[in-house]
């Protein structure tokens, strides 16, 4: 059996083989949690943690441990609870995915 035979055209198999390297690079699930995570904990940092007091607060403590577990993947804790903070201070919520 030849390639074309086998598999289609050859046109069939270049599509059919971009097909699958795009699933390849699709973004998983916890990949996207984390990379949102992510955007929640720097606007969080620049916003909420540096701009309160003049830079010199730490930030509150639901915060602070909702980005360790962010950091150390537990994102469905620590999400909830950025999106929370970051609203109740009067933020836009970064966009998600």
């Amino acid at each position: 059996m030849t390639a074309i035979t086998r598999y289609g055209t050859p046109a069939s198999a270049v599509a059919l083989a971009f097909s699958l390297s795009g699933a390849a690079f699709a973004q998983t699930p916890q990949a996207s949690d984390a990379a949102y995570c992510q955007s929640l904990i720097a606007k969080y940092q620049e916003y909420v943690v540096i701009s309160a007091n003049n830079g010199a607060n730490e930030g509150p403590a639901d915060g602070n441990i909702a980005v360790s577990q962010c950091q150390s993947g537990n994102t469905a804790a620590g999400i909830p609870v950025l999106e929370n903070i970051l609203r109740n201070a009067g933020f836009d919520l970064p966009k998600r995915g």
